[in-house]
């Protein structure tokens, strides 16, 4: 995959399409939201800046098979009750399970948006409502959404969710809305408030202990201290994506 910027994302023509979609889309958001806001602020005293690079370790020998705990604590955090409808309903993270058919080796892994640093939605999209933070955090800005899931396309982890459906019960700190894209947030407003994502404590919670997330820009800390005695891959490292999120024993 060349990692040029395609024509459609040149400054000029993103300017323009960032001012056509925010005319054209027509979104009922949770009451307060205004997700513009988490592009540029953690808290009132901390703006976003790229001092640091959030990221997450999954150790699969860890990652028990059969249990959910980490998609189930992501669905409640974020209001993401199915619709009766498997196909459409939102999945910010979903359970894989893979076997190697030469050895017979399981293991059992969450996947998720990777949080790239060249993230291939970013790229692709014609409004600008696909962005990263200056923190490594890929969000979608549901004000300028206007849902042509070109990102969908783009994502190699097909990480990445369309709305079918009318909502109810939105979380006002995770915005959603009909017609538009989304995706993992890494929890960005409990990462703005100091804590951690809601599938990494529900893992801990459970007793497994797979998941730990970080700052990949703090040599001490418990992410990039653990990366550095551990062997780790991206998944599609092919692409050179420089993925934030880490896996161990695939």
């Amino acid at each position: 995959m060349s990692q040029s910027q395609p024509p459609s994302s040149t400054p000029t023509r993103r300017r323009f399409f960032t001012q056509a979609g925010a005319g054209v889309a027509l979104l009922a958001l949770a009451p307060g939201v205004r997700l513009a806001e988490l592009a540029v602020a953690a808290s009132d005293d901390e703006p976003v800046t790229d001092a640091h690079r959030w990221g997450l370790w999954v150790d699969t020998s860890r990652c028990a098979s059969g249990c959910d705990a980490c998609v189930s604590a992501c669905n409640d955090e974020h209001g993401l009750t199915g619709m009766g409808r498997p196909e459409t309903d939102a999945q910010w993270i979903r359970k894989v399970d893979l076997k190697d058919e030469t050895t017979g080796r399981e293991v059992s892994l969450p996947l998720m948006c990777q949080h790239c640093e060249e993230p291939p939605c970013v790229d692709v999209c014609p409004t600008g409502a696909s962005f990263r933070r200056e923190d490594g955090i890929v969000l979608v800005d549901k004000h300028i959404c206007i849902g042509c899931r070109y990102c969908m396309m783009a994502c190699p982890f097909h990480a990445r969710s369309f709305i079918h459906e009318d909502l109810s019960g939105q979380k006002t700190h995770s915005p959603r809305g009909k017609g538009t894209v989304e995706s993992c947030t890494l929890c960005v407003h409990r990462v703005d408030e100091n804590r951690a994502p809601a599938c990494v404590e529900a893992c801990a919670d459970a007793g497994h202990h797979a998941l730990v997330f970080g700052d990949l820009n703090d040599a001490q800390g418990p992410l990039a201290s653990a990366l550095a005695r551990e062997e780790t891959d991206e998944l599609r490292s092919d692409l050179r994506l420089n993925t934030a999120v880490r896996y161990s024993g695939v």
